[in-house]
C-alpha cells in the first residue's frame, strides 16, 4: 500500500478521534464524582460549605479547567479561558485545542496527498489549525458583543423605570436579568447571582466588566460607584448614561457608513490573490505545483518560488494592517 495512504489515513482517523473527545462531553465517571460532592457539600452544616455550594452551582460555566496534554501547550491558558468564557457558549480549552489539532491533521494530510513537501504541509496545516479556530472566535466574540451594546440602552431604561417606581437597584438588576433578551440578560443574571451568594455589587460587577471588556458597560459601573461616594438622583444618572450610549451608537454606524467604501477595498484587495491562488491551483494544478514542490538545496526546504510567495503574504500582510488601522476610529 502507498506510503502516503497510509499516513493519510492515519492522520484522517486521528481527526476523527480527537473531533468525537472534543464534542464528546464529560465522562460519566467524573460527573457522578461532582454530583457526589455537590450532594455531600450542600448537606453540609456549615454555612461555608453551603455558601460554596451554591457558587460552584452559579458559576460552574466558568469553572477552571484540568491541565491535560492539550492545554499544557497553551502559553496563556488564562487568556484563552478568558475568550472562550466571552463567546457566551460552554466551550473547553480541552474541546478547543482537540479542534485545532484535528484541523491541523486533516489540511497536513490533505497537502501530502496533493504532493507537498511534509514542510510545508505543516506550515499550511498549523496556519489553518490555529488561525480559523482563533478567528472563529474571535467572531463569535464580536457579534455577541455588538448585540449587548445594542441591547444595553434597554436594560438602563429599564433599569430608570425601576428606579423611579421606588424598587432597590438589586431588585431591577434581577427584572433586568428576566426581561430583558440575550446576552444582556444573561449577564445580569450571572451579576444577581453572585450577589445572592455573598458576593457584593461591584465585585459582581467588575467580573463581568472583564469578562465582557466594552466601555459601555464599565461605563455603567463607573456611574454606580460614582453615585454610591456621591450621592444623587440614579435614576437621572442612569438615564443620561443610556442617552449617551445611545449617541455613541450612532456616532458608530455614521462612522461605519463613511468608512464602508475603504473597508470594501481593503477586503477585496486582501482576499483576492488568495481566491485566485485557489482557483488556479483546483483548476490547473501542475501549473502551481512549483508552490508546492519542495527544494532539499533551498532554505528549509522551501524553494524560490514558495519563498517569493511568503514574502509576497507578509508585504500584504503589512498593507492590510495599515489600511485597518487607517479606518479604525476610537469613539
Amino acid at each position: 500500500m502507498d506510503p502516503k495512504l497510509i499516513l493519510l489515513l492515519m492522520m484522517v482517523g486521528g481527526a476523527l478521534m480527537l473531533l468525537a473527545l472534543a464534542f464528546s462531553g464529560p465522562s460519566v465517571s467524573k460527573a457522578q464524582s461532582r454530583r457526589l460532592s455537590a450532594v455531600l457539600v450542600r448537606h453540609s452544616a456549615a454555612a461555608e460549605n453551603q455558601v460554596e455550594a451554591r457558587m460552584r452551582k452559579a458559576i460552574a460555566s466558568a469553572s477552571t479547567q484540568k491541565t491535560n496534554a492539550f492545554t499544557s501547550l497553551i502559553p496563556d491558558p488564562e487568556k484563552l479561558a478568558k475568550r472562550l468564557r466571552m463567546t457566551g457558549k460552554k466551550w473547553t480549552l480541552n474541546g478547543y485545542m482537540m479542534t485545532c489539532a484535528a484541523l491541523t491533521a486533516g489540511v497536513a494530510g490533505l497537502g501530502l496527498t496533493r504532493g507537498w513537501s511534509p514542510l510545508t504541509a505543516l506550515f499550511v496545516g498549523t496556519a489553518v489549525g490555529l488561525g480559523l479556530p482563533h478567528k472563529y472566535v474571535s467572531m463569535v466574540i464580536a457579534r455577541r458583543i455588538k448585540k449587548f451594546t445594542q441591547n444595553f440602552p434597554d436594560a438602563l431604561e429599564l433599569m430608570v423605570r425601576g428606579l423611579r417606581s421606588g424598587l432597590p437597584i438589586a431588585e431591577t438588576l434581577t427584572i433586568v436579568s428576566t426581561e430583558v433578551p440575550a446576552p444582556v440578560g444573561e449577564e445580569f443574571k450571572l451579576v444577581t447571582e453572585r450577589i445572592k451568594i455573598g458576593k457584593t455589587m461591584d465585585q459582581a460587577l467588575i467580573e463581568t466588566a472583564e469578562r465582557l471588556g466594552t466601555p459601555e458597560f464599565q461605563f455603567f459601573c463607573i456611574t454606580l460607584n460614582i453615585q454610591r461616594e456621591t450621592g444623587g438622583n440614579l435614576a437621572e444618572t442612569l438615564s443620561n448614561l443610556a442617552t449617551v450610549l445611545r449617541q455613541r451608537a450612532q456616532m458608530k454606524l455614521k462612522i461605519n457608513a463613511m468608512s464602508s467604501e475603504s473597508k470594501a477595498s481593503a477586503m477585496i484587495i486582501g482576499s483576492l490573490p488568495f481566491i485566485v491562488f485557489g482557483l488556479i491551483s483546483a483548476i490547473n494544478y501542475s501549473y502551481m505545483s512549483p508552490f508546492f514542490t519542495p527544494d532539499p538545496n533551498g532554505m528549509f526546504g522551501f524553494s524560490l518560488m514558495q519563498m517569493i510567495g511568503i514574502g509576497g503574504m507578509c508585504w500584504m500582510g503589512i498593507g492590510v494592517f495599515i489600511m485597518a488601522q487607517m479606518i479604525n476610529f476610537e469613539i
